[in-house]
């Protein structure tokens, strides 16, 4: 694993292309194993299982990662994929029953669109962005999460970038508004002030006053569950780059800081940072392969020259982590994901210290920018 030292991008970038290569295989494995299966988590290394699911938001990771290897190698075998995959999402541009619909489009039709232009996939887009606005809870200024009006997931900042593309795309102000108000709501109850992050706010209904923090998958209402922090460094990252509010940049960097203050040697958390010693203190894999995409991102968007550096550094010293072969599935022959030790729902035992679709798909993005900088 990592140690301290700055991780040398020069030396790192020959194991960054072999994961990217393992990374083809295990893609092209589920494809070749399990035709048009989508799939979320493993059961001992196995894809497909009859598992809970617990709801339907990961159906996008899949042919998001073949546009990328597409990209990536201008093989049109991948772009045939790619497409194949990503075509059957299209009636989902109107599903009201999941806060997800950047995780679904912005990864499959985003990409589509920007390597076409055609008007078509625009539509789809703007669409789906149109839908997740109808989630806005006009009283406490939130997109609520599936659980219900009252709840407002950290989650959602990962999506609420299709709101702001469709805004872009259509001049539409009320998209921006409700997209903007989303950001400042959770910027104010979802993060804390040392950057470390709430999983769910809940509120009244009826006054739109925030009631409490809650979660899910944290250990306990007041700990950092160590995804959800992921999503926020990530998400805030991504609004700031639509609506250039700095302080939504200052928001990313915040949690960026709790991230980098608080995550164990070698840059990858546990699944959530307030966890004990003991038997539950388990990596989040697919939470360090979200923060080394956001922490890449950020570098971009900083005008601090040694942020920028640090940043880069830090995504380039998880990399280094997540490609060794205590997290590389290459060291376990039979192994289906790309990724050990992710987890999905910790209480729920769902994917705990499994491989998970969206892990293996951030983790892809991060070592493609890695490899191309």
């Amino acid at each position: 694993m990592a140690g301290a030292q700055p991780v040398n991008w020069e030396a790192l970038r020959p194991q960054l292309q072999r994961a990217f290569e393992f990374a083809q295989q295990q893609v092209r494995r589920v494809v070749e194993t399990y035709p048009d299966f989508f799939p979320m988590y493993t059961v001992n290394g196995r894809w497909k299982h009859s598992g809970e699911a617990w709801t339907h938001w990961c159906e996008g990771f899949l042919p998001g990662m073949m546009w990328m290897i597409y990209e990536q190698t201008g093989d049109d075998w991948w772009r045939e994929q790619a497409e194949h995959y990503s075509r059957p999402l299209e009636p989902r541009k109107t599903d009201r029953a999941v806060h997800d619909l950047g995780f679904l489009f912005l990864s499959t039709y985003g990409r589509w669109y920007r390597l076409t232009n055609d008007p078509a996939l625009r539509e789809v887009l703007i669409e789906a962005g149109r839908t997740l606005s109808l989630r806005f809870q006009e009283k406490g200024k939130y997109l609520c999460s599936f659980i219900g009006p009252q709840s407002l997931f950290i989650d959602i900042m990962m999506n609420v970038g299709i709101i702001f593309w469709a805004a872009q795309q259509t001049g539409d102000e009320r998209l921006w508004e409700v997209g903007t108000q989303h950001c400042l709501t959770t910027q104010k109850y979802l993060v804390r002030e040392d950057g470390s992050t709430v999983h769910e706010g809940l509120f009244d209904t009826e006054t739109g006053a925030f009631l409490r923090p809650s979660t899910h998958q944290g250990l306990h209402p007041d700990s950092c569950w160590a995804r959800g922090l992921a999503w926020a460094l990530y998400g805030f990252g991504t609004a700031y780059q639509y609506t250039l509010n700095p302080s939504f940049l200052a928001t990313a960097e915040k949690c960026a800081r709790y991230y980098l203050e608080h995550v164990p040697e070698g840059k990858v958390p546990y699944w959530d940072f307030d966890l004990p010693p003991g038997p539950d203190q388990i990596w989040d894999s697919s939470a360090g392969a979200i923060a080394a995409a956001g922490l890449w991102n950020l570098a971009e968007l900083v005008p601090s020259t040694p942020l920028r550096q640090q940043y880069r550094e830090a995504a380039l010293e998880i990399l280094h982590t997540l490609t060794s072969e205590e997290f590389l599935a290459q060291s376990r022959p039979g192994w289906e994901g790309i990724l050990l030790h992710g987890v999905y729902h910790f209480h729920k035992k769902l994917g705990v210290d499994e491989s998970v679709i969206w892990g293996d798909h951030y983790f892809l993005e991060a070592l493609l920018k890695a490899l191309n900088p």
